[in-house]
């Protein structure tokens, strides 16, 4: 699934006879942590910390006239989240804790809007709109799931030219998985579940830092 929408973005993107010039814009930074909660029902309740750390990736942009931008990215951060739990299998109330372990990935298509103030220095802010893509494996049992939730994000900083064709980029950026969309996501033994609550949607800010690579357009 994950590779088609890439394929279909990329065809898309491909077509548009307006596009000026093509970036390839590359991503490292780190992420805050962020706390959840699910309460889908007596027997199935889960809260937790998805930790900090450390997320990279990588975004193809077509520059459009009027300094705006299209820009296909993909994102991943592997993590941790310590997350307890109630399990109505076992006793002592059924509340039980574990690390999961947890792959993030972000499939997005953003829009940017550039204000470049100069030929060195060249601020913007934009957002985007694609999925999130979360792999969990429980440590205790090895059992692994996997979800697909909509996400959308926004994000602001400049690139900051450095050659003619080079850049440093440095941003700010909020990223979420709507889980009232769909379902819930919640922690269990079986690693990952769905359910139907409102209150786990995720929320990440991060900082990142990367290169800017400027291939000549059309």
């Amino acid at each position: 699934m994950k590779k088609s929408i890439i394929v279909i973005l990329l065809m898309v993107l491909s077509g548009l006879g307006f596009a000026q010039e093509l970036r390839v814009n590359t991503y490292a930074g780190y992420v805050f942590p962020d706390r959840f909660n699910n309460f889908y029902s007596a027997n199935s309740y889960a809260e937790g910390q998805i930790q900090d750390g450390f997320r990279w990736g990588l975004g193809l942009e077509y520059a459009i006239p009027g300094n705006r931008a299209i820009e296909i990215q993909y994102k991943r951060q592997d993590t941790f989240a310590p997350t307890t739990f109630r399990d109505p299998s076992i006793g002592g109330g059924g509340l039980k804790r574990s690390n999961f372990e947890l792959g993030i990935n972000w499939v997005m298509l953003n829009f940017t809007n550039y204000i470049p103030l100069n030929e060195t220095v060249e601020p913007f802010f934009g957002g985007g709109l694609g999925m999130g893509i979360f792999n969990v494996r429980n440590p205790d049992n090895g059992n692994t799931n996997n979800g697909t939730k909509f996400a959308w994000n926004i994000r602001g900083g400049s690139n900051f030219w450095v050659a003619d064709n080079i850049a440093i980029r440095i941003q700010a950026s909020l990223f979420s998985a709507v889980q009232s969309l769909g379902g819930g996501l919640y922690f269990g033994t079986g690693g990952l579940g769905a359910g139907v609550s409102t209150f786990s949607t995720m929320y990440q800010f991060g900082f990142d830092g990367g290169l800017v690579f400027r291939l000549p357009g059309k």
